[in-house]
This record gives C-alpha cells, sequence and structure tokens, in this order.
C-alpha cells in the first residue's frame, strides 16, 4: 500500500489519502471531487449535488458536471433545470424561446402559446328597458358567454363576453307595483282590524256574562231566605157539625 494511502477512512471512503481525501468509495456511492481554494478534494456521497450528474461503471461511480448554463442535469446533454437568464427546453437551456413557443418567466422554461377559449353564447335575454320589460316599445336584449381558458402571454386576447341589440315589444301597461302594494298592506290592515274588533266583542262578551253570574252570586248570598206560607186548608181543624 502507497504511504500516503489510508486504510481507516471515514465518511463512505473505501480507500483515502491525508492530502486529497477519498480515492475510492464504497459500493452505491458516488465519487465527486470538490474545490477548496487551489486544492481538490475527493468526497464519497449518496447523490450527486446540483450541477452534477451521476453515471455508474463497474470499478467506480462518478459524479460529473452538468454544462456552464445547467443547473441540475440527467447527463451531460440533458438539463432538468436551467441558472439563471435561460429557459428549459427539451433538456436544453436557451437564452431565447423557439419561434411558436413562448416564456415562463415563473417555471423558466419555453411553454406552448395559450390562446382564450370562451363557452357558447347564452340565450337572448327577454327585451328590457331600464330593468323593465313592460312600458316601453324599443329596448335591448342581450346574451352572454364564460371564458373557460385565459390566455397565455402571447396568446390571443378574450372577445367580448356580452353583446347587446335593440328589440321591439308588443307595448302594454305596467302594473302599477305601489298601487297594488297599497291595496294589499289595506287588505292586510282590514283583515287584521276586523279579527281585532270580533276578537274585543267576544272578550267584552265573556266580561258581562261572567259580571252578570257573579252579580246573580252575590245576590243570592245577600237576600234572606223566604219561609214557607202555610196551608191554611191544613191548619184549620174540621167543625163538627153533628151538634
Amino acid at each position: 500500500v502507497h504511504p500516503n494511502v489510508s486504510q481507516g477512512c471515514q465518511g463512505g471512503c473505501a480507500t483515502c489519502s491525508d492530502y486529497n481525501g477519498c480515492l475510492s468509495c464504497k459500493p452505491r456511492l458516488f465519487f465527486v471531487l470538490e474545490r477548496i481554494g487551489m486544492k481538490q478534494i475527493g468526497v464519497c456521497l449518496s447523490s450527486c449535488p446540483s450541477g452534477y450528474y451521476g453515471t455508474r461503471y463497474p470499478d467506480i461511480n462518478k459524479c460529473a458536471k452538468c454544462k456552464a448554463d445547467c443547473d441540475t442535469c440527467f447527463t451531460r446533454n440533458f438539463c432538468t433545470k436551467c441558472k439563471s437568464g435561460f429557459y428549459l427546453y427539451s433538456g436544453k437551456c436557451l437564452e431565447k424561446c423557439p419561434d411558436g413557443l413562448e416564456a415562463n418567466n415563473h417555471t423558466m422554461e419555453c411553454a406552448s402559446i395559450v390562446h382564450c377559449e370562451t363557452s357558447e353564447w347564452s340565450p337572448w335575454s327577454p327585451c328590457m328597458k331600464k330593468g323593465k320589460t313592460c312600458g316601453f316599445k324599443r329596448g335591448n336584449e342581450v346574451r352572454v358567454r364564460e371564458i373557460v381558458q385565459h390566455p397565455s402571454a402571447r396568446g390571443n386576447p378574450c372577445p367580448a363576453t356580452s353583446e347587446s341589440r335593440k328589440c321591439i315589444v308588443q307595448r302594454k301597461r305596467c302594473q302599477k307595483e305601489g298601487k297594488g302594494k297599497k291595496n294589499r298592506e289595506e287588505k292586510r290592515k282590514k283583515s287584521n282590524k276586523d279579527e281585532s274588533k270580533e276578537t274585543r266583542q267576544e272578550s267584552k262578551g265573556r266580561a258581562a256574562r261572567r259580571q252578570n253570574r257573579e252579580q246573580r252570586e252575590n245576590n243570592n248570598k245577600t237576600q234572606p231566605k223566604k219561609r214557607k206560607a202555610p196551608n191554611k186548608e191544613q191548619d184549620l181543624a174540621p167543625i163538627d157539625t153533628a151538634h
């Protein structure tokens, strides 16, 4: 064994050096060189750090560096995330998206252009004027539609979601809502008044009957009882006519 190679390594190293760190890794770990100033130190990791991708070989697993414009990558030629100022498209980092695509500054990717989509028009509304459907001859009717897909930055903008047109109706008079409401209110008050009157009359009748009954009871208590008149025919003794 070379005198600079140590057998009692730490941190997943199979072999190591006091000066260069890890020289080889334990199975399934990735070997990567980390720069510290002018010096490179070998380390063994379970997965490759950002900016590197892993490759496995029979004798060693290594972490290789991604391209300069790539932040993370699957292979050297397939990037999964770009560095600031670049847009990801099909595994590549581009400064400008191809024709037919637009840059998404939120995901930093080149995406398809999305145009606005709307639903079908609704049926025309009843002919109205100032919120009413009577009392006029010419009015307006409207129809609406909803936005089902909002456009992207470079997509076609959404069209109008409502339309209005003139309309003609058979003129008819409006029922006076205030008068009808007033009549209904008067009928309700009259009905309540009649009910209250009947209730009061019934209450007065019950009170009068109760008062008469109490008066009779009081009179019966205060008046003395009449003695029964004697029967004169029974009190008179029979006259003896024999003498």
